[in-house]
């Protein structure tokens, strides 16, 4: 009897329960009675860099309602007070209040002093809180001016001596307006040597560069570019390395009598008959003498060698090359048999005017001959070779 006692007693509690009303969460709906999906909140900004005195940070808040309140603050990384240890606090002096407009919306605006920016990389987190809704973003004071390493034509090169001109890439690009002043651009030749004046550039430019502005037995020149809007200064600071004048580039293969590669494109180190006009360098005729392309050097373009040797190649100096050259005796034809099988060649373009060095590495009598040679060695040359 116990028993059914308790058993009727769960059945009418299980009864009373499940008559109770229960309750549910307001899910929003439209008038159709469909659910509303809201999305999530969302906070942007244009940024600040080094040569702004402000920001703006936009947020939407699908969440919240027009005519909402939303309290704004930011914080930065500060040790409180009696801690010893860093951590993201409210920046003293910079709560606002914010109204959120009909297309659910806010924007709010700090001064640089307000935030505390002052180095790039200093960056605050601004909060936005309401009943119904939040954000947030960080925002970094980043450098407005930019450099790029010394480039020919859009590519990063090395500074060489006797190269030519390369160029920096100079752009000042604040946030909050476009720079209208100019970039002062200083050098010196080793650490402890006087500033000099390059000169003042409009941004973007492109800022000359040549190794042959290092003073002989000097490989660094440091470079400084300096731009500002009002009080605001931004300072960008450089170090180049000259180097020594050397072959830009090394390239090898095969010469094949009668066949395809019995022609030599020296620009792109390309395989041709003999015949072919962009050959370069040719054998024929049954023989492994090197030779001018017979039509390629034609209306003024001309080959010629000048024996050398195997330590002269090693050492990839062109400026040497060009000496030996000069103190050699030319010829029209290069014996791959003949001393270290090692050649300096002057080629000449018409108006240009190109030296290489030829390097014999095995010889098959009567069939091929195996080269490597070294080109290039002004930056202009980089347009064309490869």
């Amino acid at each position: 009897m116990k028993n059914k006692i308790s058993l009727i007693l769960i059945c009418l509690l299980a009864l009373i329960v499940s008559c109770s009303k229960q309750p549910y969460y307001n899910i929003p709906t439209n008038a159709n009675g469909t659910v509303i999906l809201t999305g999530i909140a969302t906070a942007t900004s244009v940024g600040i860099s080094t040569l702004d005195d402000n920001f703006t940070v936009n947020a939407t808040l699908p969440n919240a309602k027009a005519g909402d309140i939303m309290t704004v603050e930011l914080l930065k990384p500060q040790i409180p007070s009696g801690g010893s240890s860093t951590q993201l606090l409210p920046l003293a002096g910079t709560q606002k209040q914010v109204t959120v407009a009909n297309d659910l919306t806010v924007s709010v605006n700090y001064t640089r002093a307000a935030a505390m920016m002052n180095l790039p990389g200093d960056f605050v987190t601004v909060t936005f809180s309401g009943k119904t809704e939040s954000a947030s973003l960080v925002v970094t004071l980043t450098r407005a001016t930019t450099v790029s390493n010394p480039e020919y034509n859009g590519n990063s090169v090395n500074v060489v001596r006797g190269g030519g001109t390369a160029f920096f890439d100079v752009k000042v690009q604040p946030k909050v307006s476009t720079y209208a002043g100019s970039v002062i651009v200083r050098r010196k030749n080793g650490i402890n040597n006087p500033w000099v004046n390059v000169g003042s550039f409009a941004s973007p430019s492109n800022v000359p560069i040549s190794g042959d502005d290092f003073a002989i037995g000097k490989d660094t020149m440091y470079y400084s570019f300096v731009s500002q809007v009002n009080s605001f200064v931004d300072s960008v600071n450089m170090q180049v390395i000259d180097n020594n004048p050397y072959f830009f580039f090394k390239k090898s293969g095969i010469m094949t009598l009668g066949g395809s590669s019995a022609g030599l494109n020296l620009w792109v180190n390309g395989g041709l008959a003999a015949n072919d006009p962009n050959a370069v360098l040719a054998i024929d005729s049954g023989s492994l003498t090197i030779h001018g392309g017979s039509a390629w050097a034609v209306g003024g373009k001309s080959v010629s060698f000048v024996p050398s040797t195997l330590a002269m190649y090693n050492q990839n100096n062109p400026v040497n090359a060009m000496t030996a050259y000069i103190a050699g005796t030319p010829s029209a034809t290069a014996d791959p048999a003949l001393g270290e099988g090692v050649f300096i060649i002057k080629i000449i373009n018409g108006a240009n005017t190109f030296y290489s060095m030829l390097k014999i590495t095995s010889v098959v009598p009567g069939v091929s001959i195996s080269y490597e040679y070294r080109i290039g060695t002004m930056y202009s040359d980089l347009s064309f070779m490869h």
